[in-house]
C-alpha cells in the first residue's frame, strides 16, 4: 500500500515540478495526498493521517524547527524528510534533534529522493550528499571563498533563525521606534531585560547602533 504523503515547499513551480518527477518515475511508494505552499496550509492537511512529509524548512519563515515539532506531535508515525535550498549545519543537526527523518539538498538528483524516501520508509535515517550535521573545519571554512560569501550574504530566513521568539518581538517594537521603557512596559518586563535583548540582537546581526538595527532590520523584512 502506497504512503500518504503530503509536499510543502513556498515555491509553486518547484512543488508543481517534484509532483511531475514522482509521477513521471511512477513511483508506487508513496501517494500525493496533499501539496501546501505555507505553514498555515500545511498544518490544516494534519487533521488527516499522513505518512510522510517533504517539507521545505523555511516554509514556516523564521519558524522552521517549531514547524517540526508540531507535525510530530499531530501526526507522530509521520515520517518527516526536509528537502530544503539550505544546508547549514546547526540547521540540520537541529532539524534531526526535532525529530525529522532525512534531510537532503535541492541542488541534488531527483534519484536521491527516491532513495532518501524508500530508506525513510524503511525506519532509516538517511542524509544526503552534502548535507552537514557538523561545521566544517575552522582551517577550510577560512580557506573557502564559496563558504565566505555565503556568510556574508545570508538571507531573510537564516537572519531570522538566529533570533528567538522574545527577541523578534522586541525587534518589531524597535522598529517602531519605541525606546526601552516603552517596549519594557509593553511586554511587562524590565527595561534592563529589554537593554539585554536589544544588545544581543545587534550582536547577531552585527549591527552597531539602533539606526543601523532600523534599517538592516527593514532592509531584509525581518519584521
Amino acid at each position: 500500500m502506497a504512503a500518504r504523503a503530503v509536499l510543502a515547499d513556498y515555491q509553486k513551480m518547484f512543488s508543481e515540478g517534484l509532483q511531475h518527477i514522482l509521477k513521471n518515475k511512477k513511483y508506487p511508494a508513496i501517494k500525493i495526498a496533499g501539496v501546501a505552499y505555507n505553514k498555515e496550509e500545511l498544518i490544516q492537511m494534519m487533521t488527516f493521517p499522513v505518512d510522510l512529509i517533504i517539507m521545505e524548512i523555511a516554509i514556516g519563515e523564521g519558524e522552521g524547527l517549531k514547524l517540526i515539532s508540531e507535525l510530530k506531535k499531530s501526526q507522530p508515525s509521520a515520517k518527516i524528510i526536509v528537502l530544503s535550498a539550505y544546508g547549514e549545519p546547526k540547521l540540520v543537526k537541529d532539524a534531526f534533534l526535532k525529530g525529522i527523518d532525512g534531510y537532503i539538498l535541492k541542488s541534488n538528483s531527483s534519484l536521491e529522493l527516491m532513495e532518501c524516501i524508500d530508506e525513510v520508509l524503511e525506519g532509516k535515517t538517511y542524509v544526503g550528499d552534502g548535507v552537514r550535521i557538523t561545521p566544517e573545519s575552522s582551517r577550510s571554512s577560512h580557506n573557502n571563498p564559496v563558504v565566505k560569501m555565503q556568510r556574508s550574504h545570508e538571507d531573510r530566513f537564516l537572519l531570522r533563525q538566529k533570533l528567538t521568539k522574545r527577541e523578534k518581538e522586541i525587534l518589531g517594537l524597535i522598529v517602531q521606534a519605541k525606546n526601552n521603557k516603552e517596549i519594557a512596559r509593553e511586554l511587562y518586563i524590565s527595561d534592563q531585560t529589554v537593554s539585554v535583548h536589544r544588545k544581543n540582537i545587534m550582536k547577531k546581526l552585527s549591527v552597531r547602533n539602533t539606526v543601523n538595527l532600523i534599517k538592516f532590520a527593514m532592509d531584509h523584512k525581518l519584521v
